[in-house]
């Protein structure tokens, strides 16, 4: 495929992503369960296409991590404690990939300012658990541990540009909404729509970011590609 083809296959997958996330965000809010359950399954696989039409030289490690999310989404529409628990295991995978691959591309080498970020997300880390962990039951140390890769992910996205620690922190947000739900909080208004809403934001930026940080001097981001789904 040419790189003219390559740029329109992905932005039409930038846009189906898109349009499909405006559905599945509409569906939550209005209650429609069948198109909740049609369209989540489909939305990492879009953002992952777009991301291997566009970027040639991505990380290989990104695909992976799409793709377990992907894992993690259908468990969760389950139910169950069993599905729960295999769908966490899924996004730690995740993690496991996001984290490996930003240390590789050296998102630590800034020590100092690694060690700073890490401080921030331990403190909020500490606070968040002291506080969910009354309510948390059978759950308290998967989502302790869970939570520890989820940060893990937060602090070396920080070290690959702003649109990266930008989605980890978004999605540590989006993770600690379900987790107050686990604990029985009072839900906030539209609570389920936040949840996906930051989630989805925060696997664009990650994805967008990273492909950004390494792609080739010499190949231009396209104007189309830009400004796509904003």
């Amino acid at each position: 495929m040419t790189i003219t083809g390559r740029l329109r296959t992905a932005r039409g997958l930038l846009s189906t992503f898109a349009a499909t996330s405006a559905v599945h965000l509409g569906a939550i809010a209005t209650g429609a369960s069948a198109v909740q359950h049609a369209t989540k399954p489909a939305l990492m696989p879009l953002l992952a296409g777009w991301v291997a039409a566009r970027a040639e030289h991505a990380p290989k490690l990104l695909v992976p991590a799409l793709a377990f999310s992907t894992g993690g989404d259908v468990l969760l529409q389950v139910g169950g404690e069993a599905a729960f628990l295999a769908g966490m295991g899924s996004f730690a995978a995740a993690h496991l990939c996001y984290v490996t691959m930003f240390v590789k591309l050296g998102a630590l080498e800034d020590r100092r300012r690694t060690v700073l970020v890490a401080l921030a997300y331990a403190a909020a880390w500490g606070v968040m658990i002291s506080q969910l962990w009354p309510g948390l039951g059978d759950l308290k140390i998967p989502v302790a541990v869970y939570s520890l890769l989820l940060s893990s992910t937060a602090v070396s996205s920080a070290g690959l540009g702003w649109r990266t620690g930008l989605g980890g922190a978004l999605f540590l947000l989006s993770d600690t909404l379900i987790a107050t739900e686990l604990a029985e909080w009072k839900a906030l208004p539209g609570h389920g729509v936040w949840v996906m809403a930051t989630y989805l934001a925060a696997q664009y930026l990650l994805a967008e970011g990273t492909v950004r940080a390494t792609r080739p001097e010499n190949v231009p981001l396209s104007a189309p590609l830009a400004t796509a789904g904003r």
